[in-house]
């Protein structure tokens, strides 16, 4: 045989070759959003300011426009531009289930990244990193841990702050009343009626609790960090095709400096219902992740 024809038989493969991977086939969640036309979020009612309904019209918040921007590289990936985006409201209890039986396709909001829920799930490259801390009455004489001895204190169900608080109360035997509700806004409630003393949280979801009160500067945030979290968007075990589209859109703004922008009007300007600011500065570690994006888990 001679070159000429080798070469040509080489290109031909080389072609033959490319067309088949062109044509790989959709597999996971990537094919179920082309087969049905829609992809459905889980969406949260009171993670202020990651993503939060806003007075029963729209869903808002940080996490949901970084979560819009995965929808809309879906969108360009499948070639549906008129794909259908449909909403679930879901809570901290029955976020992983309702991802992993199908109803949600993806939840961007407030949720962990930790070795327990990467057996249930999967995680995009972390969004945010937090502290978990408490909230208390200016003038409650609470300055830290130790002053939630014997006393009520709340936290949303089905959190990683639920756990840390439930073995600090066991290890340290400081006899705590806790108590747990759906959501952060009725943990909030339950501290603002006097119900609790304390209100213990990821320190950016306090914060947007206390820029809804009823008289924000009654309420402060103490205490030591009992642990640093990654918050990540979460989607279902194994799927590498969607985790790859979400990961590469998180990088993109994070390397394009927009992730910056989305920060800032989400956390150092005014924010609906009450246009107030929550004044959170970036930290040291969101800068770090800002200029290395990744999926570890802190935990």
């Amino acid at each position: 045989m001679n070159f000429a024809k080798l070469a040509g038989l080489m290109v031909a493969a080389g072609l033959l070759s490319g067309a088949a991977q062109a044509a790989e086939p959709l597999s996971g969640t990537l094919q179920k959003i082309k087969e049905t036309g829609v992809i459905s979020l889980g969406v949260r009612d009171s993670s202020i300011p990651f993503n939060y309904n806003l007075g029963g019209v729209r869903q808002v918040g940080y996490s949901y426009d970084i979560n819009t921007k995965i929808v809309e590289a879906v969108k360009d990936q499948l070639k549906l531009p008129n794909l259908q985006v449909k909403e679930i409201p879901i809570t901290s209890q029955n976020r992983i289930t309702l991802l992993q039986n199908g109803t949600i396709d993806i939840e961007c909001g407030s949720t962990t990244n930790n070795l327990e829920r990467q057996k249930q799930a999967s995680f995009t490259n972390s969004i945010f990193i937090i502290g978990t801390r408490i909230m208390v009455k200016k003038d409650g004489g609470i300055k830290d841990w130790a002053d939630l001895k014997g006393k009520n204190v709340v936290t949303t169900a089905g959190t990683t702050s639920e756990r840390l608080l439930r073995k600090m109360n066991d290890d340290q035997k400081l006899g705590m009343n806790i108590i747990s509700t759906k959501d952060h806004g009725q943990s909030f409630l339950t501290l603002e009626s006097g119900r609790a003393v304390a209100f213990m949280m990821d320190d950016a979801l306090l914060y947007g609790e206390r820029a809804k009160a009823k008289n924000p500067n009654d309420w402060i945030v103490v205490g030591k960090p009992q642990s640093r979290e990654s918050y990540g968007c979460m989607i279902r075990k194994d799927d590498a095709p969607f985790k790859k589209l979400s990961d590469n859109v998180i990088t993109g703004l994070m390397k394009d400096g927009s992730i910056n922008t989305m920060y800032a009007k989400w956390f150092q300007q005014p924010v609906p219902p009450k246009g107030l600011n929550l004044d959170f500065p970036l930290s040291e570690d969101m800068k770090t992740l800002f200029k290395n994006p990744n999926d570890k888990a802190l935990d």
